[in-house]
């Protein structure tokens, strides 16, 4: 039982891991994307 449940622990700890790193590629992501298209719309708008 001992085996199992240190098993089942180190798949939980590494799937959040997992998903922490992803979350945060893909928040930086969208940022940079909002940034961009604001940017993009302040050019077009100044003009």
């Amino acid at each position: 039982m001992d085996e199992q449940l240190r098993i089942i622990l180190i798949i939980i700890i590494s799937v959040c891991i997992f998903g922490l790193i992803v979350f945060v590629i893909v928040k930086n992501y969208i940022k940079n994307k909002i940034d961009y298209l604001v940017k993009e719309e302040k050019n077009k708008k100044s003009k």
